[in-house]
């Protein structure tokens, strides 16, 4: 009897043993899939804001430029039009002059809020809570990308373990967004001060195989739900011109700059030949 209850323990120690060696396997693995997340949502995030920030400077910067060159065919056309007195020059010539005027008294209705061309980006930016201040670059400079990454790393709320520490969290987070998105180094140190100051890390998560299995379900499913974001983003008309310049999107912008004041030039000069 004596020996086989000795067999029995030495079984059930090694029953446990195997379940302890796989519980820790499966905390590995969450782990992993954890800063995986992290590193895609980064990723994500980044370009989200290069989006955005270009989305605005290009409006800031380039919308007079659009707006002269609107002008500028308009006013070829109209003299095309009263040249020829063709009646599809003339139908030209206002559908043209119809894409300069802004629609009557809608600045006037919303008080600013919206115009001719929809949302002014300000007003998107405060209904969406993201910064009105315009950014300064598309890019943030490299030494606040590298703030900011580390601060996600740390304190990205997916790593909560609860309801409370996640909302904390969140709060944090939005501000660092904020922060990064104005490519502000300063504000970004000041955060990681305050993060670095506060309550310590919480310990990777250790529970029930139950517990793993649902976390890295819910891991894969918050991935799924990434890479369709990041789809959209890179299928968007500026995510596809963001790419083609992944180095350099401030050039891409002062680039399509020149290519602008090029064509104002062109139609300013075809403008005075005409009127000559």
């Amino acid at each position: 009897m004596e020996a086989e209850q000795q067999e029995a323990e030495k079984l059930e120690a090694e029953w446990r043993e195997a379940d302890r060696q796989a519980t820790q396997r499966l905390e590995k693995a969450v782990l992993g899939a954890e800063q995986a997340l992290i590193e895609f949502e980064i990723a994500v995030e980044t370009f989200r804001v290069e989006v955005e920030n270009f989305s605005r400077l290009h409006h800031q910067r380039l919308g007079p430029m659009y707006t002269r060159l609107d002008e500028l065919d308009a006013l070829i056309a109209e003299a095309v039009a009263a040249r020829t007195k063709r009646p599809e020059d003339v139908k030209r010539a206002g559908e043209l002059r119809a894409l300069v005027e802004p629609m009557p008294g809608v600045e006037e209705l919303f008080h600013g809020w919206i115009d001719a061309n929809g949302i002014p980006p300000e007003a998107d930016a405060m209904l969406h809570e993201r910064p009105v201040q315009p950014p300064r670059r598309v890019r943030p400079g490299e030494e606040a990308r590298r703030i900011y990454r580390e601060l996600v790393r740390k304190a990205h709320p997916d790593l909560a373990r609860d309801d409370a520490e996640r909302e904390r969290r969140d709060a944090f987070i939005s501000r660092v967004n904020a922060a990064y998105a104005l490519g502000d180094q300063e504000v970004l140190s000041a955060l990681a001060a305050e993060w670095e100051s506060g309550p310590a890390p919480e310990q990777p998560w250790a529970g029930r195989s139950e517990e793993l299995y649902a976390r890295l379900e819910w891991l894969a499913e918050r991935k799924e739900k990434l890479a369709a974001a990041a789809s959209e983003l890179e299928s968007s008309a500026i995510g596809a011109m963001l790419k083609m310049a992944p180095d350099d999107p401030d050039g891409l912008l002062d680039e399509i700059a020149e290519q602008l004041l090029a064509q104002v030039s062109e139609r300013e000069s075809r403008l005075a030949e005409m009127a000559g």
